[in-house]
């Protein structure tokens, strides 16, 4: 690819990432949640642009969307590339949408500077990726992937009560929507752009991360139920303390984790105390885990240590201790020969790289076990994400529009 030819400027980029902003449930920075009409709305407004881009739009039976160049040798594979559309409660605007956005004037360039390609190229907007309004991630990409068959939205339910197969039965804009499975087996490779979500790209001074693989993750929900008593009546040592007993629990947690070492991570975000009452020894808590590690090895062994912990903890304070595994994935590699490819591209367009593991999960990490998978960052001003504060800046991202549209020529053209 003639590297004069990309040259992306940053004007329309940043004008789709502000519109797409403007999709947003009331309050700091980006909320848009899974099947609310707000996240419906977005994924209208993506129709629309893809449409207008020359794209053939799609949308499956989850509420995944795809705008696709179709290529001159149908009987290949796909070439598939974008991210996810859904956001966390006061989320920032480049989180998924800037790979989506990016995906989509990457497909108009390529376009309009060479035509046609060779194989079909396609971007996608993922439902789904945060988990944030129901207790499940990666529902958009693990449809595609196959990861989920849609009997978990029988259960599944959000904070209201509302189960995830209610919120897509009231999502209008799933009416009319044809594709029974969403399920895809004519993928040939995946390539998703996003930030970093971490600051390691802006303390190395470097322009773009080449994801070498994606750490794995545990997630629990714990509850540790003990005797709601009265505050004064109750003697200390006679007490069945649901609350000190999880607050020993996160201590054993942040000590061995920092004893551990990188690149173990292990986060506590999520705290609920029932009755939640200032004169009343608390009787259940709920609080959550998020464990990761790059390798699987040492993410089994840290986990099943920690656990044993817990029961001696519990054993010892008289309470019970009920665990509940809510996510489970495993390290996963990027395409070598990909990641090779992304790193001869900035060094063809002389671009400062680093190759790095991702520490947060993405959709990528679901079809890495299926096709060729790449990824690629940029800086996060700070480090900060999942925040109103996220920022990255407008020649860093023209720098990953760039990037990725010279892999997409590459794999298609």
């Amino acid at each position: 690819m003639n590297d004069s030819r990309v040259q992306a400027s940053p004007e329309k980029l940043l004008k789709l990432l502000e519109e797409l902003a403007a999709y947003t449930a009331p309050g700091p920075g980006v909320t848009r949640l899974l099947y609310t009409e707000e996240w419906g709305r977005a994924q209208i407004f993506l129709q629309q642009k893809m449409a207008e881009f020359g794209l053939k739009v799609t949308t499956d039976k989850v509420g995944n969307v795809y705008g696709r160049l179709c290529g001159r040798s149908p009987e290949q594979k796909v070439i598939l590339t974008g991210s996810h559309i859904d956001t966390v409660v006061n989320g920032g605007k480049y989180d998924g949408a800037y790979g989506i956005a990016a995906a989509m004037l990457a497909l108009q360039d390529l376009q309009m500077n060479y035509g046609q390609p060779k194989r079909t190229l396609e971007v996608v907007s993922f439902c789904e990726e945060e988990g944030s309004r129901f207790p499940l991630a990666y529902w958009g990409s693990g449809h595609v992937t196959e990861r989920y068959d849609g009997s978990e939205a029988e259960t599944c339910m959000d904070a209201d009560g509302v189960t995830l197969q209610a919120a897509m039965a009231e999502s209008s804009f799933l009416q009319g929507v044809t594709d029974e499975t969403g399920a895809r087996n004519d993928i040939g490779a995946f390539v998703e752009l996003h930030i970093e979500q971490g600051i390691i790209l802006e303390k190395t001074d470097m322009l773009i991360g080449v994801v070498l693989g994606i750490v794995g993750q545990r997630r629990y929900m714990i509850k540790v139920s003990g005797v709601a008593n009265h505050a004064g009546t109750t003697p200390m040592l006679m007490r069945h303390d649901a609350l000190t007993s999880a607050v020993e629990m996160l201590y054993v947690l942040e000590g061995a984790a920092i004893a551990a070492g990188d690149p173990l991570v292990a986060t506590s975000g999520k705290l609920e105390v029932y009755p939640n009452t200032p004169n009343v020894i608390p009787g259940e808590v709920l609080f959550n885990l998020d464990i990761r590690h790059s390798e699987e090895d040492e993410l089994e062994c840290f986990c099943e240590w920690l656990f044993s912990q817990y029961h001696e903890i519990v054993a010892k304070r008289g309470v019970t201790l009920e665990v509940t595994p809510v996510l489970h994935t495993l390290p996963t590699p990027m395409d070598t020969k990909l990641s090779t490819a992304l790193e001869n591209i900035c060094l063809e367009q002389g671009k400062t790289y680093r190759r790095m593991v991702s520490g947060a999960g993405h959709d990528a990490q679901l079809f890495a076990p299926r096709c060729p998978t790449a990824m690629i960052f940029v800086p996060s001003r700070a480090g900060i994400s999942h925040s109103p504060e996220e920022y990255t800046s407008p020649e860093q991202l023209a720098a990953g529009l760039e990037v990725l549209t010279a892999m997409l020529y590459e794999l298609a053209y």
